[in-house]
């Protein structure tokens, strides 16, 4: 017979996940404002006295639907590895970013509402507006890292910022690329996102020949940034 204690952290954790999943739900309906401590104990069938017991109020609770979504996302998600001496750049970046766009094709609860956070402006900043942007800047600094492994050492001297810039540039597209494909399920996603591996390829290329061709063009680039 399994003591009292452990059915006492099952029946906890059973609890805590009815909370989550009904929270997420309403937040992917209604977004951040949309969603109330009481259309969650109606979905979830507990009293508010077990959410704020969990989660202490609306705010964290929406900040650990982010954190659940996300944690539930991650083994689906591409890995920025430094590919193999001789693989091919551009296609690495078209496999990337097939497969990056594959595990979003469920629409995360951390991406849907993440992105309708960063769009407000609000005196007090939500918790959970802070944690998506912390995961936004786990997968930037990821991205930097490989264009920094790929990428010939001397154009990273001359424009150290070159790296993160174009991480930037594949996350703003990449972003760009999700809110489209919500409101027309019919594109083409696939040509999209090969034609974004050929344009970031592109763009890296542009830029190392030119700080070849003449040194002080990334300096000035630098310094202009």
């Amino acid at each position: 017979m399994a003591p009292k204690t452990d059915r006492r952290t099952q029946h906890s954790g059973e609890t805590r996940r009815r909370i989550l999943h009904a929270a997420a739900e309403i937040a992917a309906e209604r977004g951040y404002d949309g969603t109330s401590v009481a259309l969650v104990t109606k979905r979830s069938g507990l009293p508010a006295s077990s959410v704020y017991w969990h989660f202490g109020s609306k705010d964290d609770l929406l900040a650990a639907v982010i954190e659940h979504s996300y944690t539930e996302w991650l083994p689906a998600r591409p890995r920025w590895a430094p590919p193999e001496p001789g693989t091919d750049r551009i296609e690495y970046l078209r496999g990337w970013l097939r497969e990056a766009g594959q595990s979003f094709a469920d629409r995360p609860v951390f991406m849907r509402l993440g992105l309708m956070l960063l769009l407000e402006r609000r005196a007090e900043e939500p918790a959970a507006r802070a944690r998506f942007q912390q995961i936004r800047a786990e997968m930037l600094a990821a991205m930097g890292d490989w264009w920094a492994a790929v990428l010939p050492d001397e154009a990273i001297e001359r424009r150290p910022d070159l790296p993160r810039l174009l991480a930037q540039l594949n996350m703003a597209a990449s972003d760009g690329l999700y809110a489209m494909s919500a409101g027309d399920p019919s594109i083409d996603m696939n040509a999209l996102q090969d034609l974004l591996a050929t344009a970031l390829d592109s763009v890296a290329d542009r830029i190392v020949r030119e700080i070849a061709a003449d040194p002080g063009t990334g300096r000035a680039a630098d310094g202009g940034a």
